[in-house]
């Protein structure tokens, strides 16, 4: 079990947003409760009733929900590749039960600096992204949205993007494979728009592969992802023992082969947060005071995967013999 901060929340609606995607509001169990702030690209994580934990983007910015942080909303597709998780949202979650779910936390950070801002999403990838779009719109800053899905009948929150186009003037760009007999060519629909501007995407894995491929093309290098999905780990991943010392407790732990630096932690007493251990949550993120890192993660850049600075020991493990991390 994780060590972070649990709130328990109250199932408060439940409305169908498109073919396969719900979304869920969820408010504060107890009256006197408030739900802490959050900022755009956060996400929740939610404790389910099968013994999973499952991690999904808040929708809506803190700026337009109420200001006693009183709700917060996520979508969830029913993915047929599930392992349970979204399934059993749809099938068992309903209005009124209560849920355990864990504070905000932010690994697809805005930066509100920039001239303008592009927004990629693929399918469910919206989330996040709606959250953003609404963020900046409401700031009057310059952003537009590329929303990518496969049928129209596959995308969520088309109504309220339309009305914010409408009435704010957010430029909009629609691709849907059905309509246009092939995926989109992300190079294509961001070349021109600068190497100043920030983008932000967020969808299924070979969209994020093609969307990391056309801006290094285009030679953009404020390029920003966040997965939903594990990084498919190499065969020879969880490969060779190392040893770790942890700087504030003075232990020293030997993780064999084959084994995970997380469940090395755990077995060893070692109080450590974690929740989906696949790499893409980001509450097991660790300080590395020395040694080098192997990073299996889906949330790190590559710029932070070179500086050694942190790691996210549920998948990563060293490349060096020895780590010392600040535990």
């Amino acid at each position: 079990m994780s060590t972070e901060k649990i709130l328990n929340a109250l199932v408060h609606s439940i409305r169908y947003e498109a073919e396969g995607i719900v979304s869920i509001e969820l408010r504060p169990a107890q009256e006197d409760m408030r739900f802490p702030a959050y900022e755009p690209g956060s996400h929740i994580d939610l404790h389910l009733g099968n013994g999973l934990v499952r991690s999904y983007s808040l929708c809506q910015p803190a700026c337009l929900a109420d200001a006693r942080h009183t709700s917060y909303r996520v979508a969830v597709l029913n993915d047929k590749g599930s392992r349970g998780g979204s399934r059993w949202v749809h099938e068992h979650l309903r209005v009124g039960q209560r849920l355990t779910i864990s504070a905000p936390r932010n690994n697809f950070a805005l930066d509100e600096g920039a001239p303008h801002t592009v927004l990629v999403a693929g399918g469910i990838g919206i989330t996040p992204l709606l959250c953003m779009l609404r963020h900046l719109t409401a700031r009057q800053a310059s952003v537009e949205l590329v929303y990518c899905a496969r049928s129209r009948r596959e995308a969520a929150f088309v109504e309220a993007i339309e009305d914010l186009a409408r009435a704010e003037g957010v430029p909009v760009s629609w691709h849907i494979d059905q309509e246009a007999g092939c995926p989109p060519d992300l190079a294509g629909l961001l070349s021109g728009k600068g190497a100043e501007t920030h983008y932000y995407c967020c969808g299924p894995t070979p969209m994020l592969a093609a969307f990391e491929a056309a801006c290094g093309q285009l030679a953009y290098p404020h390029a920003h992802i966040e997965r939903f999905a594990a990084v498919e780990l190499p065969p020879d991943a969880q490969d060779g023992a190392f040893e770790v010392y942890l700087e504030q407790s003075g232990q020293t732990l030997q993780v064999p082969a084959g084994k995970s630096l997380l469940d090395a932690l755990l077995d060893a007493g070692v109080e450590c947060d974690h929740s989906c251990k696949e790499g893409v949550c980001g509450s097991c993120e660790v300080r590395v005071l020395d040694g080098e890192v192997e990073h299996f993660d889906g949330i790190l850049s590559s710029v932070e995967k070179a500086s050694n600075q942190v790691m996210m020991v549920c998948v990563s493990r060293a490349k060096s013999p020895r780590l010392v991390l600040d535990l």
